[in-house]
């Protein structure tokens, strides 16, 4: 359903496990920066109403997973850490297109989103059907669910805003980039890394 042409190993879990504190650590600043993209995106587009409106769910969603972690991290008697630098998305910003019309920089950003959402609802995937902790697999399973949503709303609103862009043909660049680039991850107990 994804798209992705490159799974993540499941030994990435093992990592994971490693280090719970990093993961969760990571994961709620994932979760911070996902909506402020959204908001971000509300910014910038506020005359587009569904847009807006859509958005507002994603991003109140994406703080309440933000406050969901952020539980678990206080349950398990663990501290957030400070905010991580994510280079996966990054590298994946650089790849945007910055020329065109405000119009063509919409489609782009919501593709780029989309991608995020995508590899973010299959690496919970992995760690849902691979880590140990079970409450740790419930939570991600349950997350995964959501981020695929937010994956076709996205993807759904590039298509829908589109004037002159072939979204299915920039949608496979973008799915190319995102497979040469995710090789150099899946090494670190962090949700992309």
């Amino acid at each position: 359903m994804l798209g992705l042409k490159l799974a993540t190993d499941p030994r990435w879990v093992n990592i994971v496990e490693s280090n719970i504190e990093e993961i969760l650590t990571d994961h709620a600043w994932c979760e911070q920066k996902a909506a402020s993209n959204a908001i971000s995106l509300i910014t910038y587009n506020s005359e587009l109403e569904e847009l807006v409106t859509e958005l507002l769910i994603i991003a109140r969603e994406e703080l309440e997973h933000l406050q969901m972690v952020h539980d678990l991290i206080k349950r398990k008697g663990l501290t957030l850490g400070r905010e991580r630098k994510d280079h996966y998305v990054n590298e994946l910003f650089k790849f945007m297109k910055k020329d065109g019309s405000r119009k063509d920089a919409l489609v782009d950003r919501l593709l780029f989103s989309a991608m995020i959402e995508a590899r973010s609802c299959e690496r919970f995937k992995v760690l849902s059907e691979n880590i140990q902790d079970q409450e740790l697999a419930k939570f991600y399973r349950d997350l995964m669910i959501s981020e695929a949503g937010h994956y076709t709303t996205f993807l759904g609103f590039a298509r829908k805003y589109t004037d002159n862009i072939d979204v299915d043909k920039r949608w496979a660049e973008w799915i190319e980039f995102e497979t040469s680039i995710i090789t150099n991850y899946g090494k670190q107990e962090t949700i992309h890394g």
